[in-house]
């Protein structure tokens, strides 16, 4: 199959056909490579349209821009969300789809930021992604610099102690041009998170650390932007987006199922999935 192109334009259908197709390349990238993690890939697949194709200021010809808004993700083993998405919006080379996990590739199973045009900062330790985002915060108010930094978390993740750290610290030094968002999708490697560690009530442990705290729909494209825009204008403190998503969103045999954290498709189950995506196109 080749790579999925995306669509251009910011409409919310524009910007639904481009997360389905980047769904369909994340599919296409894992079953290729015979490794990866689909489920928490696929929840996140409507965020991340929506910040790439219609939030963050980015420059595809210049991935390095001194100004551009960063964006974070501190869920790291969710990179083949991110690499499809760089694929899509012309950081990579469509050939790179087919790379993940490959010796010497760009598209490594965690994200490298000196090995990959468009990764921010390298991930993959879980819990370690706010606490950059905070750095990075903070470092475009000592130079002034208007860029925004978006981190994105795993649900799962909010069991590292660290989270709650960087938690404190972005509000102790109001970083207000810094924007969390939680894939809250209630499933992590070893099931429930509430079963696991449960950080519930999720939105008042937040308010109580002083975070401006919106819950979205994390499918719903207008929801996202509504979340995003409300994050933009809100000063003095940071914002955290509570994402309400599905794990395996938009494939039926995967949605709410624990095991395809880190399962691989095989052709069979890729052409199913392809087939059920290409339903959401019409």
């Amino acid at each position: 199959m080749n790579p999925v192109v995306a669509s251009d334009g910011c409409t919310k259908a524009t910007l639904q056909r481009t997360a389905n197709a980047l769904r369909k390349n994340i599919l296409t990238m894992i079953c290729a490579a015979g490794s990866g993690h689909p489920g928490g890939s696929l929840s996140a697949a409507d965020i991340v349209t929506v910040l790439y194709f219609d939030e963050m200021n980015i420059d595809p010809k210049n991935p390095y821009w001194p100004d551009r808004d960063r964006f974070i993700l501190s869920k790291g083993h969710a990179c083949p969300v991110l690499y499809a998405t760089l694929v899509m919006k012309g950081f990579c080379a469509d050939d790179q789809l087919y790379q993940l996990r490959k010796l010497g590739s760009i598209f490594q199973g965690h994200p490298v930021m000196h090995k990959t045009p468009g990764v921010d900062y390298t991930t993959g330790s879980l819990g370690n992604g706010l606490s950059i985002g905070v750095g990075i915060a903070l470092a475009a108010k000592l130079d002034r610099k208007s860029y925004r930094t978006y981190v994105l978390l795993s649900d799962g993740e909010l069991d590292e102690g660290m989270v709650w750290e960087a938690l404190m610290a972005a509000v102790k030094f109001k970083a207000d041009n810094l924007c969390a968002i939680i894939d809250h999708n209630h499933l992590q490697l070893d099931g429930p998170t509430d079963e696991v560690m449960s950080v519930e009530p999720l939105r008042q442990r937040l308010e109580s650390f002083n975070w401006h705290v919106v819950e979205i729909d994390g499918h719903d494209i207008a929801d996202i932007q509504r979340g995003l825009a409300e994050a933009r204008h809100t000063t003095g403190r940071p914002t955290v987006l509570i994402a309400e998503t599905v794990k395996g969103k938009g494939v039926s045999y995967m949605e709410n199922k624990c095991d395809w954290h880190g399962a691989v498709l095989n052709e069979a189950q890729l052409n199913q999935a392809l087939r059920e995506l290409e339903l959401n196109d019409e």
